[in-house]
């Protein structure tokens, strides 16, 4: 029979399951994917706050996107690598520490929708209203915006959260590389029922929500290019839109793999792979992705050097 620890302050996170041979070389690469993401996210957040050129509405936002991926990964990757060199047995955090964490993951994957669904509303209205962007992306407008992508998700977060940690628990291992929500509420012998509805409407809504505003955003922007026979309009509709979107794809597919694999348990150990790629691969690509599209962060990295 199987033993049960009601309501204990200490859990036990399984984590990476990495043959001794694997350990090192494992680490190396979440340690060195780690700065990456901490040296370029913080670097865009640094340019886009001391240039002016750069207190534009698309880099602001962008700067809300480099702030998250800096939460997003500070908050899992470190207690990883920290948790890689012990042996399973020793890999414990506190009950608080873990629901923490927990509400830290699903706010960075909340408001990675959030913030890209608002910048492609900054898209639309750029490219499909360019005589009044400057009357409706205002400074007060872009606040409200931040405000709204990061309130939505601490909400919404904050009542998933509040469903599970009202639940009784009566075993103390969590199955994934760190706490989340499901790693949480599967914890407990009570019924899940009500935190399984929510969390797959919360999930289902934000991801409609997310593709519904993306399809219908482009799709006006795609007519007005087609229609419009500006070449510049078309040539700055074709760099912005198209940097947009590859980053809204990468963040979609990842995260679409790691619920899809969810209600896999046979693949366990892909699931776990491809969380810790979520916080990854994202994090890492968006820096460069919109730092390499940017004329005006390229310019000011080359007068930094120059200047030097």
């Amino acid at each position: 029979m199987e033993n049960f620890t009601y309501n204990s302050l200490t859990l036990q996170l399984e984590g990476l399951k990495v043959s001794q041979d694997s350990v090192y070389p494992v680490f190396l690469f979440i340690c060195f994917s780690y700065l990456f993401i901490i040296v370029s996210n913080v670097g865009i957040a640094v340019i886009v706050y001391l240039d002016k050129n750069l207190h534009q509405p698309m880099y602001l936002l962008f700067w809300n996107l480099s702030v998250n991926d800096i939460l997003g990964s500070s908050i899992t990757l470190p207690r990883l690598l920290v948790d890689i060199l012990r042996p399973p047995s020793e890999r414990l955090i506190s009950y608080y520490e873990c629901v923490v964490q927990a509400f830290t993951v699903h706010v960075f994957s909340t408001t990675a929708r959030t913030v890209l669904m608002i910048m492609a509303f900054d898209r639309y209205v750029a490219i499909c209203n360019p005589l009044r962007y400057s009357t409706i992306m205002t400074n007060n407008m872009v606040v409200k915006l931040t405000v709204s992508a990061w309130g939505v998700a601490f909400v919404l977060v904050g009542i998933l959260l509040g469903l599970t940690i009202r639940l009784n628990r009566c075993r103390t291992l969590i199955r994934s590389p760190f706490c989340d929500n499901a790693g949480l509420f599967k914890l407990s012998c009570d019924s899940v029922f009500i935190n399984n509805v929510y969390g797959l409407t919360f999930t289902a809504v934000l991801y409609t929500a997310s593709i519904g505003s993306m399809v219908l955003t482009y799709t006006k922007i795609t007519v007005v290019c087609l229609t419009s026979k500006n070449k510049s309009l078309n040539s700055k509709a074709l760099k912005t839109c198209s940097t947009h979107l590859v980053v809204y794809l990468i963040s979609l597919f990842s995260g679409m793999c790691v619920i899809t694999l969810h209600r896999f348990p046979v693949y366990e150990n892909s699931r776990k792979l491809v969380t810790i790629l979520y916080f990854i691969i994202p994090s890492s690509l968006n820096p460069v992705i919109y730092g390499m599209q940017s004329k005006e962060i390229r310019r000011f990295l080359f007068s930094l050097s120059f200047h030097r």
